[in-house]
């Protein structure tokens, strides 16, 4: 299941981290890393972008970048 499939107040763990280049380091830099659990709070009206809680603090993704990232859905 991709990032930008999980609904506000949906968590997962993170799977792999897509993208190419500059993108993939950008988005390994801000925290998004393989095994690290993720929170989406809220999602704009429009559908982008979506803000989520990725240790400790929050993150605001286009919906674009939220797509290259793999999630494993926790089950409640």
């Amino acid at each position: 299941m991709k990032l930008d499939n999980l609904k506000p107040g949906e968590s997962g763990v993170i799977k792999t981290v897509g993208g190419e280049g500059a993108l993939r380091l950008r988005l390994l830099d801000m925290g998004i890393i393989p095994k690290t659990k993720v929170k989406v709070q809220k999602i704009a009206p429009l559908g982008d972008p979506i803000q989520i809680l990725i240790r400790g603090y929050d993150l605001t993704l286009r919906k674009e970048d939220a797509a290259m990232i793999d999630v494993e859905k926790e089950v409640r």
